[in-house]
Formats: C-alpha cells, structure tokens, sequence
C-alpha cells in the first residue's frame, strides 16, 4: 500500500500478538518485491490506538485468527475489514513451503490492495466503501 498508494495512503502493520522480530520470509518477500525494510519491527496493534497513534481511515485484519479476536477501538471512524489469509508464519515444513506460503499471502494483500486502489472512493459514500472493502476481502 506505501508504493501503490502514495501518496493518498500510508500503511502500517501490527499484530495481536507480535513475536518480536519480523519473520525472516516476510522480509524475504519484500526484498523480492523490492520494498523497503527501514523500520519495519514487530508491534502491537494497540500502539496504533493510543493517543497521538497515526489517524487511521481503513483497518484491515488479515490473519483468520485475528477476525475472532477483539479488536481495539480505533480513534475516529475508521472503516474496518476483514481480509482474511492463512497466516504463512503458522506454516510449518521445508523452506521452501514457507517461502510459498509467504509469496501467496503477499500476492493475495498485493491483488486486494490494487481492487481496493481502483475504487471511485471519492465518489462514494462511507456504507458504499465498506460495502465495496468487504467485497475486495472475499476475493
């Protein structure tokens, strides 16, 4: 979303329970992508729900597990999905099943990001883009 969104959206991630340290294959994939690593680190998603946190418009939750989980409030109205993928970092086996759960978890977020950045979202009203974010999750 930083590359294919700016500069009308900046993206952060957070995790309900981060481990720590960014999986080795995520930021391999992001190198193959060709995507920045500066300052990416493991973080909590409440960081972003503390005063002075980045104001957010669109909340996605990706891993399945998290969609059962509850959510932090969000400070101002953000538009909330789900955009449920296997969680890669749940994948066990030889490297190469892991890289290949990682690229497909990256391919599934990169296609939904590039449908949710084709819509009028201007043009639309606030329970017309959820309706149409919703939509993107199930794709």
């Amino acid at each position: 979303m930083n590359r294919k969104g700016a500069p009308n959206f900046t993206a952060y991630s957070a995790g309900s329970q981060p481990k720590g340290c960014v999986h080795p294959a995520a930021l391999h994939q992001l190198e193959i992508a060709k995507l920045p690593l500066t300052g990416l680190h493991s973080k909590p998603w409440d960081e972003f729900a503390r005063p002075g946190a980045p104001r957010m418009d669109f909340v996605f939750t990706v891993c399945d597990n998290a969609a059962k989980e509850v959510c932090p409030i969000w400070p101002g109205q953000s538009i909330t999905a789900h955009w449920g993928i296997p969680d890669p970092a749940a994948v066990e086996g030889p490297p190469e099943q892991i890289e290949k759960a990682f690229r497909q978890a990256f391919m599934m977020l990169d296609r939904r990001i590039s449908l949710m950045l084709c819509l009028p979202l201007a043009s639309l009203d606030t329970l017309a883009v959820k309706k149409e974010i919703d939509r993107i999750g199930h794709e």
